[in-house]
């Protein structure tokens, strides 16, 4: 695996409200813009045996399940883009009792990982340069 985006920012919310918020996948149309629908299994938060598809207003849509699961702290899901495996590792830090540190990771494997893998990246990060500040004054609202 290597890593192709680590984004790194800071929302104004308890480690636990920030949880509760994101771990909302169906609902994040309304902050990441660039997703047009979500499908979660089993409806509801995620949870350690979530499978789904977001699908992009561009028309792609990206099947994931989740690898790994600890509340509060992280979750992964992993999905296919091309010829590549794309793992995303959504990591979750308190700063004191009202911030939240979040760390996005992005690790991608196989054909083109090097070489897509850093064109699929360009795009996800003009993305999240759009969503994080719609979802930081979401959370924020709350």
């Amino acid at each position: 695996m290597i890593t192709i985006l680590n984004r790194e920012f800071v929302v104004d919310a308890s480690v636990e409200t920030a949880w509760a918020h994101l771990a909302k996948i169906e609902k994040w149309p309304s902050w990441a813009r660039h997703i047009k629908d979500v499908k979660l299994s089993p409806s509801g938060d995620i949870s350690h045996n979530s499978v789904g598809s977001l699908r992009l207003t561009n028309g792609i849509e990206s099947e994931f399940r989740v690898t790994e699961f600890q509340l509060h702290h992280n979750w992964k899901w992993r999905g296919p883009f091309l010829w590549m495996g794309i793992e995303y590792d959504h990591r979750f830090e308190p700063l004191g009792d009202y911030k939240t540190k979040f760390t996005w990771i992005i690790e991608g494997e196989g054909i083109g990982a090097s070489t897509i893998g850093r064109v699929f990246a360009w795009q996800y990060k003009r993305n999240l340069d759009k969503a994080i500040p719609l979802l930081q004054h979401e959370i924020s609202n709350l």
